[in-house]
């Protein structure tokens, strides 16, 4: 079994698969390749397995992040030592999965995050998402401590640990991004940046796609931030009240 597993969470994804997984076998060879199929009403499932792929198909459709943590559950349960997420739809570039894994790899860092800010985005995205991606990008420096650029990338590199982390740990359904990466800071793992490039996805429809959904995804993430951030410090309240209890003899 090697080392290194391939997350890629699916839904409908049949058209774009045989263009995303070749590229991948070719560009890291020794991975083993997981496509997590999220209920899928096309052949996603099928094209899949004749790729050569891992496949877990879900008996109900539990969205992006229920589809990435069956993943992580699945690296965790073989333990892998290495983890990589990425999108089926194109948009993450599968020549960049060498750099993003390399930091991890080399032990720089337990998280590396794919930056289409510090590399390149072929694609133009509308002003409500970025409004969005900039927001959260602030508001995650400010909670880190670190410079974060692109809190809405879903390809990552993660130690076999973080994998195990979000197995247990509660994982968003929907929008997996700056909650997740505040959370990571605060559970103490080292997230690191990495520039790569990403595209337009090569067919079908973008979770983000509408108005609408971006100005939910601002909503629901803030919300969600919110939450990270006092859950953090109420632990972190009720441990150091503990630790200040006096004791008795």
């Amino acid at each position: 079994m090697s080392s290194t597993l391939i997350i890629i969470p699916a839904y409908n994804e049949s058209q774009n698969l045989p263009h995303v997984v070749p590229i991948l076998q070719q560009t890291l060879p020794d991975a083993d390749i997981l496509v997590v199929d999220d209920h899928s009403s096309d052949a996603t499932n099928a094209v899949a397995r004749r790729l050569g792929t891992q496949v877990v198909r879900l008996p109900n459709n539990l969205g992006y992040g229920g589809a990435v943590q069956t993943g992580f559950r699945y690296g965790a349960q073989h333990r892998y030592d290495f983890g990589i997420m990425m999108d089926a739809d194109g948009q993450h570039d599968p020549t960049c999965v060498p750099s993003v894994l390399a930091p991890v790899r080399a032990g720089q860092c337990d998280v590396a995050v794919g930056s289409r800010f510090m590399g390149e985005m072929t694609y133009h995205a509308s002003f409500v998402r970025r409004l969005g991606m900039r927001l959260f990008a602030t508001i995650s420096s400010w909670l880190t401590g670190n410079t974060v650029t692109d809190t809405t990338s879903g390809f990552q590199a993660m130690t076999g640990e973080v994998m195990a982390f979000f197995a247990e740990e509660n994982y968003p359904s929907d929008y997996p991004d700056a909650d997740t990466l505040i959370m990571l800071h605060y559970a103490g793992f080292r997230v690191q940046e990495v520039p790569v490039t990403m595209h337009d996805r090569l067919s079908g429809t973008s979770m983000h796609g509408s108005s609408f959904k971006a100005i939910y995804y601002i909503v629901k993430m803030s919300l969600s931030i919110t939450i990270v951030f006092f859950r953090h410090y109420t632990r972190a309240g009720s441990a150091r009240e503990d630790n200040e209890a006096p004791t008795t003899t």
